[in-house]
């Protein structure tokens, strides 16, 4: 017989070496109302989540208060409506500032965001005893504001581009030594990669947008050349990631290396820990399906592998969007999930137990040569146009953008990209997840925008009927002015606009006043379609086109427009494009119009068919508003169509006021959607269904 023992043998025992830190775990979140996104981030923040990311609406992001007539529709819908320090205030009550790291998803109003972000940390100190000075040191955290990517993509700008990077260059000088541990611009390449963008574009566009920041920076002089470190290190980025999982890891190692180099040799940063590459990232929402969107759940944790495998090219944070994104706004539960993935991978793997697994690859180190490479020669494309700023003022980047977009489009059109259960696999089982769509996502309250427009008012109301605080506020207001006419930094006129009780409309106006407004080019008329590429099936519309405007005597015209504030533009700028490509005249005057000019612009142009595209939520506001619009110029017999993210019980209802077709991201087929066009063109204008048939008199 063996002899037993109780001691465990050396096999027993696991090895467990020492782990890293885990990154920063966030889930981008806000919605409805400040008291109801503080709820929210306090329960997220019980369940393990290590820091916020605060989602703005879209007055908010574009300087617009909630009772402004861009602003019906919109408000509470994408991210929570902050108007005033009183939103900020409610939005972080209870959870203390200076203990937190915050990123704020927020562009051209980021200065008031951070002014606002500032003043309530100020209070919060007050309130506990503390000095003021030192919680105000403490802030950690990061607006991203980012300008350029906005023109290019996202579609939140408000100012042009001169004006908008000195305000990005006023917070980069004041940051630096008042609040040191804050990032003030987090260069965002994200939202490039969901316009279309390929990852050798993705690494140019967001490295020329840093040059333009940190030479905006330098030329300023404020901070000295020997702690001009001090500002790279403040320099952090936000990045997306895709489920083309070797190809994002390697561009992510790229990133690394090419902004050591740009930094050291540019900016003469001596210290290697200043140089360091920051980045956070959310993982590619552009990939998530409407179809079989339980697949999205396995996508997420790919893409999240992505950019936290190589210990080298590690994010600093990460959030991930939930599997129902493509559907509508998640529920807790839903950003929950997608919580938990992060922690299982950190906490039950022993991923960060290791250094970087990829060291010494020939097949990564051949790709990550490749995409820097070309990501050079890009950006050198683009230093010879004078930078980033002139390069989107051309309209070259945004172009280049759609035309890459286009093609990426083709290819899942022709089944050379693959997406499961979208153009491959497509057979399915009934989903439980989704067998109730409308508890499958949520809903924000339509009383919202009420209360929230009633509470804008009545705090402009209440601050105004005290003789005091409205001179301060009128004063806040003017000297903000005076100062943007000067070179005067404008973040001191902005906290004492924050203290005085100024809203964001009231703020940006003031700007808009001095600095004007600018609309971005939109692409579509530069980008590359499908030309005399086309297959038999866009060739078919093509001959379809061709015999209706023959049948009708005149050309077919088609109006794309985009109501309300949503700046996502992508999916309107390819319906543009291959309406183009399939031989309709196309009226597409960009983002961020009100119904009455989408109206306007449908009867001077004598259309034959509107589309309608919103991917913020706003449809059942404004899409009737539209069909209204029309009908009030006589033209209700104008054929309306509507594209984005629309429940199917929206899509029902929005059938019944008479919208012609509904189109949601299942719909990919741009060919059938365009054939679609013509069908719902003839049949406006008593045409038989189908071209060359003849007409039986009744």
């Amino acid at each position: 017989m063996s002899e037993s023992t109780d001691a465990p043998t050396p096999a027993a025992e696991a090895s467990r070496p020492e782990r890293d830190r885990p990154w920063v775990m966030r889930t981008y979140a806000g919605h409805s109302s400040a008291a109801a996104s503080n709820a929210l981030y306090r329960r997220n923040l019980a369940k393990g989540q290590t820091g916020l990311s605060v989602a703005f609406d879209l007055p908010t992001q574009t300087g617009y208060d909630p009772d402004h007539v861009l602003s019906r529709g919109e408000v509470g819908k994408v991210g929570v409506p902050i108007s005033h320090i009183g939103d900020m205030r409610q939005l972080f009550a209870e959870i203390p500032l200076g203990e937190m790291n915050t990123s704020m998803t927020i562009n051209a109003t980021a200065m008031y965001m951070l002014a606002m972000y500032q003043v309530a940390a100020e209070e919060q100190a007050e309130t506990a005893g503390e000095p003021v000075e030192e919680i105000v040191q403490r802030l950690a955290g990061t607006t991203q504001n980012d300008i350029i990517k906005e023109y290019l993509s996202r579609g939140t700008y408000v100012f042009p581009p001169g004006p908008s990077m000195r305000l990005i260059t006023d917070m980069v000088n004041y940051t630096v030594e008042a609040i040191p541990k804050w990032n003030p611009t987090n260069i965002c390449s994200y939202h490039l990669q969901e316009a279309g963008a390929t990852p050798v574009q993705e690494i140019a566009y967001a490295m020329s947008t840093a040059i333009a920041v940190l030479d905006e920076v330098r030329a300023s002089g404020v901070v000295p050349p020997e702690e001009f470190g001090k500002v790279v290190a403040r320099i952090s980025f936000f990045v997306n990631a895709g489920v083309r999982f070797v190809e994002e890891m390697c561009k992510m190692r790229a990133f690394v290396e090419l902004w050591d180099e740009l930094t050291r040799d540019r900016y003469g940063v001596t210290e290697a820990k200043q140089r360091r590459f920051r980045y956070g990232v959310q993982v590619n929402s552009l990939g998530l399906t409407e179809a079989q969107p339980e697949n999205n759940v396995q996508r997420i944790l790919i893409e999240m592998l992505a950019v936290t495998m190589s210990k080298d090219a590690r994010a600093r944070a990460v959030q991930l969007p939930a599997w129902n994104e493509a559907l509508g706004l998640p529920r807790p539960w839903d950003q929950q999930w997608s919580l938990r993935m992060q922690q299982v991978l950190a906490y039950e793997t022993d991923l960060l137990e290791y250094d970087d697994l990829f060291t010494g690859s020939t097949v990564v180190e051949a790709k990550v040569a490749e995409l820097v490479a070309g990501a050079k020669a890009e950006i050198d494309r683009i230093q010879e146009m004078g930078g980033a700023v002139p390069a989107v003022e051309s309209g070259y980047m945004k172009s280049a953008l759609v035309a890459s977009h286009a093609l990426r489009r083709q290819r899942i059109e022709a089944g050379e990209d693959i997406i499961v259960g979208v153009n491959k696999y497509e057979t399915t089982e009934p989903n439980p997840l989704t067998a109730d769509l409308d508890t499958a996502i949520q809903t924000v309250d339509a009383g919202v925008e009420a209360a929230a427009v009633e509470a804008v008012r009545a705090w402009r109301e209440q601050r105004d009927g005290d003789p005091a605080k409205q001179e301060r506020a009128r004063a806040a207001l003017s000297r903000l002015q005076e100062a943007a006419g000067t070179d005067e930094n404008l973040m001191e006129a902005s906290l004492e606009c924050a203290r005085a009780e100024v809203t964001v409309g009231e703020w940006a106006q003031a700007l808009r006043d001095v600095f004007g407004e600018f609309r971005a080019p939109t692409g579509v008329s530069g980008s590359v379609g499908v030309g005399d590429g086309a297959d038999a099936s866009l060739t078919a519309v093509r001959e379809r086109v061709r015999a209706t405007e023959a049948e009708l005597g005149e050309r077919l015209r088609v109006l794309v427009g985009k109501p309300g504030l949503d700046g996502h533009s992508n999916g309107a700028e390819q319906i543009a494009v291959r309406a183009r490509d399939a031989g309709f005249e196309v009226v597409y005057q960009g983002i961020r119009l009100t119904p009455d000019q989408i109206v306007s612009a449908a009867v001077a142009e004598d259309v034959h068919l509107v589309g309608v595209s919103i991917l913020s939520g706003s449809h059942m506001e404004l899409v009737p508003d539209v069909i209204s619009g029309l009908a009030d110029q006589g033209a209700d017999d104008l054929p309306v169509i509507v594209g984005g993210i629309i429940p199917e019980s929206d899509a029902a209802r929005l059938t019944e006021m008479g919208v012609a077709a509904v189109f949601t991201p299942k719909d990919f087929g741009l060919n059938d959607i365009m054939s679609r066009f013509v069908e719902i063109i003839r049949a406006s204008r008593g045409l038989p269904a189908e071209v060359g048939e003849a007409v039986t008199a009744g």
